[in-house]
């Protein structure tokens, strides 16, 4: 199975071939929200490697969120498109489950009792979070939290052993003090990350409405009226 991963929930803008659990191409740009002038280039270059390589395109996987509306309706708009064009299955994938998948396959010594707890930076003291157990099921339900110092503390008081990770997570580290959080720090999205959980959805056939699919944003969008009219 050949897929076409595609992230762009956050800072980093990010490209993946991916063919039988292996990574053909990766393309990542980190200059910060170059998505709309960057995504189209990268998805051109893989498509160029496919026909280099003469391999079939079988899915397009985006991520769906939750985190920057901009990035992810660049991305979803652009995975519709190649989809619809090329016939072919639109795969959908939780950037908070990209996030723990990453977690997972860092070279930590897990004993699969943990509790990955990944994040999305919203604004202020605000993430977008859900606690994930290693079978990535959510336990509690995933959305928009006000951090403080009371923010999981039912889990830490368990004696499970919570690690916070995302871009988000920095902001649990200044509030939350308790011996059984630990923080993984530097972890963000890509879409090299995305690959077990798109193939698991593309042997599944859990597709996507390529017309009525939108972001998962978790919360309104909300919009700003500039305070001066020009």
């Amino acid at each position: 199975m050949t897929i076409l991963n595609i992230e762009t929930s956050g800072k980093i803008c990010s490209v993946a071939l991916t063919r039988h659990g292996a990574l053909e191409m990766q393309l990542d740009d980190r200059e910060g929200m170059q998505h709309a002038n960057r995504l189209a280039p990268f998805v051109e270059r893989c498509m160029e490697e496919l026909h280099r390589k003469e391999l079939k395109l079988d899915a397009v996987a985006v991520s769906m969120g939750p985190g920057s509306y901009t990035g992810l309706r660049i991305g979803l708009s652009l995975a519709k498109g190649l989809a619809f064009s090329l016939g072919i299955p639109l795969i959908g994938v939780d950037t908070l489950k990209i996030l723990a998948v990453k977690a997972m396959f860092r070279n930590m010594d897990w004993t699969g009792e943990e509790i990955l707890v990944p994040m999305v930076d919203a604004r202020r003291m605000e993430v977008f979070t859900a606690p994930y157990d290693f079978a990535l099921n959510p336990l509690q339900t995933p959305g928009p939290m006000i951090l403080d110092e009371n923010s999981f503390a039912s889990l830490l008081d368990s004696g499970k052993q919570l690690y916070f990770i995302g871009d988000g997570a920095e902001k649990a580290k200044s509030v939350i003090n308790h011996p059984n959080a630990h923080w993984i720090d530097g972890l963000l999205p890509q879409a090299k990350d995305m690959l077990a959980l798109s193939e698991k959805a593309l042997r599944e056939e859990d597709f996507l409405d390529i017309a009525y699919s939108v972001p998962n944003y978790l919360k309104a969008y909300q919009t700003t009226m500039p305070k001066s009219k020009i």
